[in-house]
């Protein structure tokens, strides 16, 4: 799950995980590395599925929070944060996590675009993303909206300034068009094939 730095919303997938901080993985032993046939030897069969269970969620909940980590690079401004519990072997197991992103937007509308373009890339990254993910994907294409509204904006801007700033340009060659059609022969150029008589 990817959570905005404006704000906090988790969605739990086991509301009576226990919330442990991402300085505190390395001292979780890794159910992945450890000897399965050891831990779970005296485990009944029940016990030993749902520690694969376990197992299968700790490997989907890291999986999913490394992606949201890899596609917002730049903008993560907390690692993954997990929630675990302890399985019938001793061991404790992720059963969700959230990453915080940075939404605030750019100092341009083309740096909020694109903030809002990889904002909204992080938050869909994993394969199956979580309600609060398509919040954040939702407000991150409202955010991408607003700056392309500015970019159209400014562009209009540049475009009347463009012809706002040629207008007397355009309007002094219109006139010099006009004097040019109604002045006498004499003040034309003549044109190609005639002689023009230099002697007074």
């Amino acid at each position: 799950m990817i959570a905005p730095l404006t704000f906090a919303n988790r969605y739990d997938y086991f509301p009576s995980a226990a919330r442990v901080g991402a300085d505190e993985r390395g001292v979780r032993a890794d159910p992945a590395n450890s000897e399965s046939g050891s831990a779970t030897g005296g485990l009944s069969p029940q016990a030993r599925q749902k520690v694969a269970e376990l197992q299968r969620r700790d490997r989907e909940v890291r999986a999913h929070e490394l992606a949201h980590v890899a596609a917002g690079a730049g903008l993560i401004t907390r690692g993954a944060n997990f929630t675990y519990v302890t399985g019938p072997d001793g061991q404790r197991y992720a059963v969700a996590g959230d990453v915080r992103i940075d939404t605030s937007p750019g100092r341009t509308p083309e740096e909020t675009l694109r903030r809002a373009e990889q904002v909204r890339a992080a938050a869909l990254a994993p394969a199956d993303p979580s309600p609060q993910d398509y919040a954040v994907a939702a407000e991150a294409a409202r955010m991408a909206a607003e700056a392309r509204q500015a970019l159209a904006a400014e562009r209009r801007q540049e475009q009347t300034t463009e012809v706002s700033g040629s207008a007397p340009l355009t309007a002094a060659t219109d006139k010099a068009n006009q004097a040019a059609r109604f002045a006498p022969a004499a003040l034309r150029p003549q044109t190609i094939g005639r002689l023009i008589d230099l002697f007074a």
